[in-house]
Order: C-alpha cells, then structure tokens, then sequence
C-alpha cells in the first residue's frame, strides 16, 4: 500500500528534484529499473542525469538488448532550441553520468530526438521507446492518444538510420 514503504508517509512511486528557486520536476517513476550487468538502475536517476546538462530539454531513457549485459541504456535526448548535436556534446553527457552516477550508468546510445512521443497529458510513453531501442517498429501498439504522431516515425527513422 501507499503508506507501508515509508512509515506515515504516502508513497507514490514518482521521483522528483527540487530545483534551486524550490519548484518540483517530476522525473519519473522509480519503479522504472533497468538490469545492468546485475546493477539495478533506475531510469529516473539517469535522466535526471542528462537534464543537468543546460543543452538539454528532456530526456528519456529505457532499456535495450545487450549482448554482454543483458540490458543496455538507450537514451532519447532531446536540446534546447539552437543547439547542435554532435559528438562533443554526447560526449560531454556520457561523462556527466559517468560522474554523477558511476560508469555503470553511461548510456550505450544516445539518440537526438526531436522530441518524445507523449500522450495529449504529457505522459512519455515508453512502451514505444523500447520498442524502437529493440528495432521493433511494427506492432507499436495504439498510438492514437500521442499529442504528435509524427514523432514516432522521425524516431524509426533515425533508429535505422544512426543506430542500427
């Protein structure tokens, strides 16, 4: 129940930061795992991660196949208007993980979205990120509720074409 994690509190299972002026940014539900090497991760932690970063606007992280680890990190990362993409900058967020979190951490792709497919509430659906960090782009599932659509298919399209 919401009250027996933590004794006389009410536990929902969102994450959260507090900026410095003191406002909350939801981050994700800590529930939210990846299975790294045997490392349990939560999907939040490593968001948060990137959004420090001032370039970037949001960000997304799910699980992928790995032959090794057995889960690998796929993040979505979208920029802040104005700011290119380019290796310096991935770069630059494989190590602010790397130094918040632990190497562990580090994504194995960093995918520049231009945004990220979200219902008309503002929820990420993440059913349909891992299914696109897998390269299963057919069976999506329904994906009438998504504010832009036409985010899902410039996401497969640059899957195929950059991380395949």
């Amino acid at each position: 129940t919401y009250f027996s994690q933590f004794k006389g509190y009410y536990f929902t299972g969102d994450g959260a930061t507090r900026d410095e002026d003191g406002y909350f940014w939801v981050t994700g539900r800590v529930d939210d795992v990846l299975n790294v090497s045997g490392h349990r991760l939560g999907s939040a932690e490593i968001e948060s991660a990137l959004v420090e970063h001032t370039s970037v606007a949001e960000a997304a992280v799910v699980a992928c196949p790995h032959d090794i680890k057995g889960q690998g990190i796929y993040a979505y990362v979208t920029v802040k208007n104005g700011v290119a993409t380019n290796d310096d900058l991935k770069r630059q967020l494989y190590d602010l993980v790397s130094e918040k979190i632990g190497k562990i951490a580090r994504p194995d792709v960093i995918h520049w979205a231009p945004g990220l497919p979200k219902t008309r509430s503002g929820k990420i659906m993440r059913r349909i990120l891992r299914k696109i960090a897998e390269g299963v782009y057919d069976n999506l599932g329904d994906i009438s509720t998504l504010a832009d659509p036409s985010v899902v298919e410039k996401l497969i399209e640059d899957k195929k074409r950059f991380h395949s």
